[in-house]
């Protein structure tokens, strides 16, 4: 199914059927690509809207990009910024599992949590077609770049790499800098999830953009559709869009920010891309996880088969000095 603008209109499509666990039948993922203003709450009620929308126009699960409910405000380190997080279960996943309930589709939502006082996480929360909250993972790898200071915000996760058995199938979610790393990708395949959500929040720094712009994308989404042929199983990239200050109710940082470049994805076991948006543009792409595809790949290239695992534990070590 081809990409969506978002704000479209969609005819209805038939209900499904929630009797009991769908573990044979294949589903179909949406990827919401949308720019973030100053206003917290006016985020949130968009990403209910693209929730209604995508789930309407017949998706079963539904991904929202990272931190969406503001502007990437790890462009600047401000102890203020800390009041944005908030507990889960909280007001942002009470709204979205009304959403979740009322269209009977499952929702990955990254947000700022607050677990307790000095402890904050970048967590997605994933919400199961009944509302219910299905459990939540928490961003393991937390990057320190220019403009990017996470670290100052952010406490590692320590919830492990998960597969989410939701009703409408077996879905992973890893975080934004953790796309970079084969290990969560692994891990959380052989955990059994048959697509891997990836809420992203990544850009270019303006000045950067002509002479290493093309590439850093190609990294990017390379990186990814790798975890797709190595594990066999679909992924999805989920980014935001638009050039932003880390403006928060009007508070924002001086100089020339972040270029969100878009370009969210669905690559599928073969890592090829069959769902691209465009750079400069919301979106909302719509796809189908293929579970034949998968077993099909699986029994072709098997990768998981021929693991020695044997001979993998120097992995657990930081470096190899000999």
């Amino acid at each position: 199914m081809k990409g969506l603008a978002a704000g479209g209109s969609f005819t209805s499509c038939a209900r499904k059927s929630f009797s009991m666990p769908n573990t044979q039948n294949n589903f179909r993922v949406a990827l919401v690509q949308m720019s973030c203003s100053a206003d917290p709450d006016a985020n949130l009620d968009k990403a209910a809207d693209r929730v209604r929308e995508a789930a309407r126009a017949g998706a079963h699960v539904v991904c929202l990009p990272e931190l969406f409910q503001t502007q990437y405000f790890c462009q600047r380190e401000d102890h203020a910024l800390f009041d944005l997080a908030e507990t889960i279960p909280g007001p942002s996943t009470e709204k979205l599992s009304r959403i979740a309930r009322e269209e009977h589709v499952a929702v990955v939502a990254s947000l700022f949590e607050r677990r307790a006082a000095g402890i904050y996480h970048n967590t997605a929360a994933v919400l199961e077609d009944d509302g219910s909250l299905a459990g939540t993972y928490r961003k393991m790898h937390i990057p320190d770049d220019p403009l990017y200071y996470e670290k100052f915000y952010f406490t590692p996760g320590d919830l492990g790499f998960r597969n989410f058995p939701l009703h409408a199938g077996n879905v992973g979610v890893l975080v934004c800098w953790d796309q970079w790393y084969p290990e969560g990708a692994r891990i959380t395949a052989l955990k059994g999830a048959n697509v891997l959500f990836y809420p992203t929040a990544i850009g270019w720094h303006p000045a950067e953009k002509a002479e290493y712009g093309d590439a850093q994308y190609s990294a990017w989404q390379t990186i990814q559709r790798s975890h797709a042929i190595a594990n066999g199983l679909y992924v999805a990239a989920v980014n935001r869009v638009g050039h932003e200050h880390g403006d928060v109710r009007g508070n924002r940082v001086e100089g020339p920010g972040l270029e969100f470049w878009g370009g969210s994805f669905l690559a599928d076991p073969f890592g090829r891309v069959i769902l691209q948006a465009a750079h400069d543009n919301e979106d909302i792409l719509i796809g189908e996880i293929d579970l034949h595809l998968i077993e099909e790949t699986r029994r072709n290239w098997p990768f998981l088969r021929d693991r020695r695992i044997d001979a993998y534990q120097p992995i657990t070590e930081r470096f190899l000095d000999k």
